[in-house]
């Protein structure tokens, strides 16, 4: 009984341990990834099992050609100085230039995984997330991505008003 109750608190402690590491490493990439802007093919923005939510496709994504793709990899994107990201072509492992950035992807069917592939928002403010034209996300130096909101066609940040 003593070495049960042993290994449910080694499991839980280990458990916890990942957890906390998972949310610290995403936490890192939201405070130090470089900020880039992804053009958005919004879908339906509701669900009523799920609240008030907007179904995200990217631009770069709906563009590329699929059928020759391996099932993971990285795309090598130009980042322009407004942020706004386009596409260069599939990463070969040839030297980046300065303006260049991986991002990774993963390919399911003949669909392409940039990152988040919706974004919730709050019940009763979608209507501050219709205007949405760009996805911001944070991507570190290894391609992985994280989604931190939507801008519009301005690239203003889109949503409710942060307290300052």
């Amino acid at each position: 009984m003593k070495l049960r109750l042993v290994l449910l608190w080694a499991v839980a402690v280990v458990s916890l341990l990942f957890v906390n590491y998972a949310i610290y490493g995403k936490e890192q990439l939201i405070r130090n990834g470089q900020p880039i802007l992804l053009q958005l093919a919004p879908v339906d923005p509701r669900s009523l099992i799920q609240g008030d939510y907007m179904n995200l496709r990217y631009k770069i994504a709906a563009d590329l050609e699929t059928t020759d793709l391996p099932p993971r990899g990285k795309l090598v994107i130009s980042v322009a100085e407004n942020g706004v990201a386009s596409f260069v072509r599939v990463d070969d492992g040839a030297p980046l230039a300065p303006d260049e950035r991986l991002l990774n992807y993963y390919k399911h069917d003949w669909n392409i995984d940039l990152g988040a592939g919706s974004f919730f928002f709050q019940e009763g403010t979608a209507e501050e997330y219709v205007d949405a034209e760009y996805g911001e996300l944070r991507v570190d130096e290894s391609g992985t991505s994280i989604l931190i909101g939507l801008r519009d066609e301005n690239l203003e940040p889109l949503g409710p008003a942060q307290p300052e």
